[in-house]
């Protein structure tokens, strides 16, 4: 899972960052170049670079290490859904939401603390705060009280849908018009999760929709800050100083929620928890970045076009859900409309 924003100039958002499900981290489709290179930072520091031509292109390294190290972080976003469903049988949905922020805080504070990494800019704190309440809080928290009625099939295919609204948002909040083409292909895409959403649940939308429709908005305005950030630090530093940030509020909200809903231990519910934890909302955004800094951001776009069908994957082997006919074309669907918009804005 990702993320990043700041006072920097407004062409500046290439990346965005998740933790969840479907990944905490998507990255904003063809960025501007102007953010994939060095910037300069108020602590004296530069940031490294997180563009497409440096040497992780070279020589086929971008394949041989970059390209490995973004799918594995395409993999691991693809795996959330079922961890949460695992971290269901255990914990109460505030109490899962919680226990996770909390564990991935305390893993991102012990690297943050190990590098020396000096505090963010003040300038900075309300981005990361966006980002804190999108990616740490929100977007985990309405999709785990989805998936109490939803299946992880069906979240995939309407969570698959956020790209295109973090590519909505990145436009509106940086004034830029993307043209006519990108427009329609965000219309179609959105049309055709309404249409498997109303489909799906008999003719009008479920709570469980709202829930992941909701989702969408808040982790795309999250990864949108997130991309802004990415240009002035590094960006498991800003999914780190969000979790962070966020750690009073998560650390009362579980001792709060663990005192009114039940747990029943099962190895199931552990794995959930700590693979959301630290799989999908700390490591996930690591290796994505990494391999993000070594192949470039249009490349990874491409590979993260999988991680809707790889969560539908994931339903079927681990969870042995059913999924109908409907999904896979849905999210195919979904994924052309993604790949119209990024060549579109190229």
């Amino acid at each position: 899972m990702r993320a990043e924003n700041s006072a920097t100039p407004e062409d500046a958002i290439a990346v965005g960052v998740s933790t969840t499900a479907a990944g905490p981290g998507t990255a904003l489709p063809n960025a501007p170049r102007t953010a994939l290179h060095s910037a300069p930072r108020t602590d004296g520091h530069t940031a490294p670079r997180t563009g497409g031509h440096g040497t992780g292109d070279r020589a086929g390294a971008g394949f041989s290490g970059g390209t490995l190290l973004a799918v594995l972080g395409v993999i691991a976003f693809s795996l959330t859904f079922p961890a949460t469903v695992w971290g269901l049988e255990s914990f109460g949905p505030w109490s899962l939401v919680a226990l996770r922020s909390v564990l991935a805080a305390l893993i991102a504070g012990g690297f943050l603390l190990a590098g020396r990494v000096p505090l963010p800019a003040r300038r900075h704190w309300p981005g990361l705060a966006v980002v804190a309440g999108g990616v740490v809080v929100g977007y985990p928290l309405l999709t785990t009280l989805a998936l109490r009625t939803s299946t992880t099939a069906h979240a995939a295919v309407v969570v698959g849908l956020l790209p295109l609204t973090t590519a909505v948002f990145a436009a509106l909040r940086t004034g830029r018009r993307p043209s006519r083409t990108f427009w329609a292909a965000a219309l179609a895409g959105a049309l055709v999760v309404i249409a498997f959403t109303v489909q799906q649940s008999g003719g009008a939308l479920t709570a469980g929709d709202l829930y992941l429709f909701g989702a969408l908005l808040v982790c795309a305005a999250g990864y949108t800050e997130g991309g802004r950030l990415a240009a002035v630090m590094p960006g498991w530093q800003v999914i780190g100083w969000a979790l962070a940030g966020a750690l009073p509020l998560t650390a009362v909200g579980a001792a709060v929620a663990l005192a009114y809903e039940p747990v029943h231990l099962t190895a199931h519910g552990i794995t959930g928890l700590v693979w959301a934890a630290a799989g999908s909302t700390f490591l996930g955004l690591y290796v994505w970045y990494r391999g993000m800094a070594a192949i470039g951001i249009p490349r990874a776009s491409q590979l993260q076009l999988a991680q809707p069908l790889l969560t539908l994957v994931w339903s079927v082997t681990l969870l042995g859900e059913h999924p109908a006919a409907a999904a896979p074309l849905a999210a195919v669907g979904v994924l052309v409309c993604i790949a119209v918009t990024q060549r579109a804005r190229s």
